[in-house]
C-alpha cells in the first residue's frame, strides 16, 4: 500500500493513499536515507510503502521510503551536529518575507535561496505585510526586488491583510507541491487561511517586547488545495477534515502546500566552501573564469567574481552575504 506523508509528529505520521484513505502510520526501527543521518528519517512529502496494522483503526507500519526527487535540508535547531529534512518531493519553495513586524534579514533569505539551489527546488520570494510599509520599507523592497529578479528569482508583493497579491500567489500554487516557510509571525497561517478558509489555522501576532514572531505551527503539515470555485472538492469544510481520516470521503486537489514551523535561523548543511559560490546564480555564470580553479572569491588574484562586484554586475549586498556564509562554513568546519 503506497501513500504520501502529510504530517509528521515525531513518532507517528499521517499518510494519505492515492485513493484518499488516511492512515496513522509509524516507523519500525531506525532508518537512514541516502547516507543522511537526520533527526527525522521520514519527512512530509515522502512517498512510502505501508503494511496495515489495524484495519479498523486505520493504523499501519511504514516499511519502505521511495527515492526522493529532491528535498530541503537544514541544520537541526536542537542538535547542531545533525540535519533536519524540512520537506521532500517539492515542485517549488515559497519563502514568506517581512520587512517589519518581524524583520527578515537578507542573510536569512540568501541562506534559504542557496539551499533551494543546492537541492534543486525552484524558489519564490513573497514579501508580505506591504500594507504597513513606510517610505524606507518601500525603498528596501524595490531594491531587493530588483536585486533578486536580476538573478532569476520571482518576487511577489503581497498583503494578506488587504488581499493584495494573494490571487497571484494562488495561481502559482495550482497543481504543484509547494513548501511555505519563513520566520514566525510573517503570516504563514494567515496566508493559508486566506487561500483556504476551511482550514481555520490558529494565528498569533508578534511578541511586543522581542519583535519576533510567536510560534503557532508545531509540526510540518501538508494540505490539499481546492481545485477551483464551484468544484465539490473546494466547497465546505471537507478538505480540512481530510487530516482526521473521515471514512468514505473522496478527495481531489488543485495542488498541495506544506506549512512549516517558523524558523528563527536557517543553518546550512552539506555545503563546502568550494561549492558555495555555485549556489549563487550570479557567481555560477562566472565559473571557470577566475585565475585559480579553487578560487573562493576572497583574496585571490584574477578573481572574476570580485571584478563583477566592482563593476556592479554582482550586487555588493549579495557578495557581502556570500562572504558571511563562507565564514560560517569555516567556523562550523563543514
Amino acid at each position: 500500500m503506497t501513500g504520501k506523508v502529510y504530517k509528521s509528529t515525531g513518532s507517528w505520521y499521517v499518510v494519505k493513499t492515492a485513493e484518499g484513505a488516511v492512515w496513522s502510520a509509524r516507523l519500525k526501527g531506525i532508518m537512514k536515507l541516502d547516507g543522511i543521518t537526520s533527526t527525522n528519517p521520514i519527512a512530509v512529502g515522502d512517498d512510502v510503502e505501508m503494511e496495515p496494522e489495524n484495519e479498523d483503526e486505520k493504523t499501519a507500519i511504514i516499511t519502505e521510503i521511495h527515492d526522493r526527487r529532491n528535498y530541503i535540508n537544514r541544520q537541526s535547531p536542537s542538535h547542531r551536529m545533525q540535519h533536519h529534512i524540512v520537506a521532500a518531493n517539492l515542485d517549488q519553495s515559497l519563502l514568506l518575507v517581512t520587512l517589519r513586524d518581524p524583520r527578515t534579514s537578507q542573510g536569512f533569505i540568501d541562506r534559504w535561496l542557496l539551499t533551494c539551489e543546492a537541492y534543486h527546488v525552484p524558489a519564490i520570494l513573497l514579501f508580505n505585510k506591504v500594507d504597513i510599509y513606510r517610505k524606507k520599507d518601500e525603498e528596501k523592497f524595490e531594491s531587493w526586488k530588483a536585486m533578486y529578479e536580476a538573478i532569476g528569482y520571482r518576487v511577489v508583493r503581497m498583503s494578506v491583510e488587504t488581499g493584495e497579491g494573494v490571487e497571484a500567489v494562488k495561481a502559482l500554487l495550482h497543481g504543484k507541491i509547494s513548501l511555505l516557510s519563513g520566520h514566525s509571525g510573517v503570516g504563514k497561517s494567515s496566508f493559508l487561511n486566506a487561500i483556504f478558509p476551511a482550514l481555520r489555522l490558529k494565528t498569533h501576532g508578534v511578541s511586543g517586547w522581542s519583535g519576533k514572531g510567536i510560534h503557532t505551527t508545531t509540526f510540518a503539515e501538508m494540505f490539499d488545495l481546492p481545485v477551483g470555485e464551484g468544484d465539490p472538492a473546494a466547497a465546505g469544510d471537507g478538505q480540512a477534515l481530510m487530516h482526521e481520516g473521515v471514512p468514505g470521503q473522496t478527495w481531489r486537489s488543485g495542488g498541495q502546500i506544506i506549512d512549516t514551523p517558523g524558523m528563527r535561523e536557517f543553518g546550512i548543511v552539506d555545503i563546502s566552501k568550494q561549492e558555495l559560490s555555485g549556489y549563487f546564480p550570479e557567481m555560477r555564470v562566472l565559473a571557470g573564469q577566475c585565475q585559480f580553479n579553487n578560487c573562493l572569491h576572497m583574496e585571490e588574484p584574477g578573481c572574476m567574481v570580485k571584478e563583477a562586484v566592482r563593476q556592479g554586475v554582482i550586487a555588493m549586498d549579495r557578495y557581502v552575504s556570500y562572504c558571511s556564509i563562507l565564514d560560517s562554513i569555516e567556523e562550523n568546519n563543514y
